[in-house]
């Protein structure tokens, strides 16, 4: 199989999103441990397992095209004092992996790449329910009595038909 080499660029970006993710979340999962926020930090730690399988499927998918993975483009951690803190940056995390999977799903519609698209889509709506979470975990802390609304996240636009 002979693939296209956008779609590898997309997996190879996808994989050190995915890495530097874990490592975000794991440096908050510390963070939350050591301020005493015993939830926050197992929350944490749940983020980053699943994080780390999405980056185990984009090496599958990757040694399935021909590829070697090599997601050496970590960004680096965002901290800060507080959990709202953590929270806005993990926000902003799941920001970028919801539009870096959204280009991916729609470029390869555009080349007729089913089994990517579905591949790249997958990932794209499960990074979405993660950016879904930190917005509603926002809210609550900002409003504690307010019922929970979508936190403001216009993600939901579906994605485009095959």
């Amino acid at each position: 199989m002979v693939a296209n080499p956008r779609v590898l660029g997309y997996l190879g970006r996808a994989l050190s999103h995915e890495l530097a993710a874990v490592q975000q979340y794991l440096t908050h999962a510390g963070l939350a441990e050591l301020w005493g926020l015993q939830e926050a930090a197992a929350y944490f730690r749940r983020e980053a397992a699943e994080e780390q399988v999405h980056a185990q499927r984009l090496i599958e998918r990757m040694l399935q095209l021909g590829a070697m993975p090599n997601g050496s483009r970590l960004t680096p951690v965002e901290a800060g004092p507080s959990l709202e803190v953590l929270l806005e940056a993990n926000r902003r995390l799941e920001q970028r992996a919801v539009a870096l999977y959204r280009e991916a799903v729609d470029y390869c519609l555009l080349i007729g790449d089913r089994i990517n698209r579905e591949f790249f889509a997958a990932l794209y709506d499960e990074e979405l329910d993660h950016l879904r979470e930190f917005a509603a975990w926002l809210q609550r802390l900002a409003h504690p009595s307010m019922p929970i609304q979508s936190g403001g996240i216009d993600a939901d636009q579906p994605l485009a038909a095959p």
